[in-house]
């Protein structure tokens, strides 16, 4: 039953009562409406099978699922007529969003309308990047700056990636610092006349070469 009826449980309880049978039956059915009636009072409108059937169960009176058999058709009609007459339960409200708790909170009407609209704003601005979400495909290029991309013809295509710009600022550094005069001349070494590096008997240490390499790495660099 939906409705709030003005019939009394305990005429409904009596008419069952009147249908004779068993005592234990009749002992039963004063118990629960008993169980009934103290729900009712606590200002409860909750008198599902299973609600009842917890409190049946706390007092020992009877297992809460055997209000589910065929045989307990009796004690169903009277739950059922306390449910009528305290009419239907109250309409769960509506969960708070945590936003809105804080909302509550704050005392100056003004200051809680502004934090409402952007609130809104924010939730509205969400919506709609969840939607671009859903429906948008991006191409994420992951190749390093400076590359370019190499195929010769039926083949796959290949990222080439040039030395210069495979370097970092630091290691720049340290290539230009490696052929300085200074720093060669620090350790006891000079370049040769053709790039090699040689050590003060003459010995070259870096082939004919190493220095001019160097250079044109970082004169690469210089470009990009």
């Amino acid at each position: 039953m939906n409705g709030k009826t003005d019939i009394h449980p305990d005429a409904v309880l009596e008419s069952l009562l009147a249908k004779g049978g068993r005592s234990n039956r009749r002992a039963g059915l004063g118990k629960l409406h008993e169980i009934c009636r103290r729900q009712h009072e606590t200002g409860s409108r909750d008198f599902s099978l299973s609600a009842i059937g917890r409190l049946a169960e706390a007092e020992g009176f009877m297992k809460g699922r055997v209000l589910y058999n065929a045989q307990s058709a009796d004690y169903r009609a009277l739950i059922e007529a306390w449910s009528a007459y305290a009419g239907p339960p109250a309409p769960t409200p509506p969960k708070t969003l945590a936003s809105h708790e804080y909302l509550m909170r704050i005392e100056d009407p003004a200051i809680r309308s502004i934090m409402q609209a952007i609130i809104t704003e924010r939730d509205k601005l969400k919506a709609q990047l969840n939607v671009l979400k859903a429906n948008t495909l991006v191409t994420v290029d992951r190749r390093p700056l400076g590359a370019t991309v190499s195929a010769a013809s039926g083949t796959q295509p290949v990222t080439v990636l040039a030395l210069a710009e495979q370097l970092t600022q630091s290691e720049r550094e340290a290539l230009q610092k490696a052929v300085s005069a200074d720093y060669l001349e620090e350790r006891g070494l000079k370049e040769g006349s053709h790039g090699e590096i040689v050590n003060e008997r003459g010995r070259t240490v870096f082939e004919v070469g190493f220095a001019r390499a160097i250079r044109k790495v970082l004169a690469q660099a210089k470009q990009h």
